[in-house]
């Protein structure tokens, strides 16, 4: 497909001293004219927070997108980054794709420590969650990404006039053909959460997120639906059985993310301080406040969208395998039945409403 060559344009939220976090925030932005417009599109993106240094990784991905579905809607995409882009990932970036391109700087106070938290504190537990080989455990920045993707992300200006997002990462793999629009149908069918991989968290990075979650159901019991999905992270028993929706593919509502019970939730989790002295995911976050607010009927598995991201793949079986090259045999649960958590979704009773 032939690209029409890019118009850039530089665009500066606000004038004088910040006064929120929204404002004196950069981007760049590429805008393309699509030469095609096949049918009613949603408003909708795909998001990405990426570096520079993903470059490689990322244009691959992005080639792959293109060609097994977005080459035929054109979808925008919206990258985000605590540091500027560099004029080569933004032109080289600009060269893969048929959306326009937005090139986003998340403000310093969405990726930094909150004042409420003890830095030394937050220093020492990683260093003690490193010497036990807890995975990404000594990782600081690992810490900010999770905080930013759980709290932040959908509150950045570049988000402020979609309604859908799909997240992406460097480095994943599109396996099958996608012959409809994934967003058209999430809005079309009533859906709010969409996944591909669901699989069981390390306890160690979340020992004490369940009892704080569970504090939060307590005290905000007025915003918890009667009809919820609780029953996909809790085990015959009524414990926490650590399942959670593998957040690196979301196809979701900004709205639910924006919404009063979700921003609460977060909110309440921020202030536990899980983020930097446990290692709270955005994973088990997301899907912990899914499954208090939203019913089965709500959520959907992508079971056609094969979908890598090292080390696990979601690839669909029987005559749907046809328009993929991903191994059937190598689906999460199908090869990792024990660890996957997506046919015990599938085998939830619909929910009475």
């Amino acid at each position: 497909m032939r690209h029409p060559p890019p118009v850039t344009v530089t665009v500066t939220h606000g004038s004088g001293p910040a006064t929120t976090v929204t404002e004196r925030i950069k981007e760049t932005v590429v805008v393309r004219e699509d030469e095609t417009r096949l049918e009613e599109k949603a408003s909708a993106a795909f998001v990405i927070l990426t570096r520079n240094s993903d470059l490689k990784d990322l244009r691959e991905t992005l080639v792959q997108l293109e060609d097994r579905f977005n080459r035929r809607y054109h979808y925008p995409y919206v990258f985000l980054n605590n540091e500027p882009f560099s004029d080569e990932f933004k032109e080289k970036i600009s060269q893969v794709v048929t959306g326009d391109c937005k090139f986003g700087l998340i403000p310093t106070e969405h990726w930094s420590y909150p004042s409420f938290i003890n830095q030394t504190k937050a220093a020492e537990v990683r260093k003690d969650m490193a010497d036990r080989n807890v995975i990404y455990g000594g990782h600081e920045s690992y810490r900010h990404m999770c905080r930013y993707e759980s709290g932040f992300f959908f509150r950045h200006p570049l988000m402020d006039e979609y309604k859908w997002y799909w997240r992406v990462e460097p480095g994943v793999k599109f396996g099958c053909d996608i012959d409809y629009d994934p967003f058209r149908y999430m809005e079309e069918n009533n859906k709010k959460y969409g996944f591909t991989i669901s699989i069981k968290e390390v306890i160690e990075t979340i020992p004490t997120l369940w009892n704080t979650t569970m504090k939060f159901m307590k005290d905000h019991k007025n915003m918890i639906p009667a009809t919820n999905l609780m029953d996909f992270v809790t085990d015959k028993d009524g414990g926490y059985n650590r399942c959670h929706f593998w957040s690196n593919f979301e196809i979701a509502s900004l709205d639910f993310l924006r919404s009063r019970e979700y921003l609460a939730y977060f909110d309440y989790l921020d202030q536990a301080g899980g983020f930097f002295y446990e290692r709270w995911g955005d994973a088990p976050v997301h899907s912990l406040a899914v499954s208090m607010f939203l019913n089965k009927n709500q959520v959907h598995w992508f079971e056609d969208i094969g979908y890598f991201h090292g080390p696990l793949w979601n690839c669909p079986s029987g005559k749907t395998n046809s328009k993929c090259w991903c191994p059937e045999s190598e689906s999460v649960e199908t090869k990792s039945r024990g660890w996957s958590c997506t046919l015990d979704f599938v085998a939830l009773p619909d929910p009475k409403v």
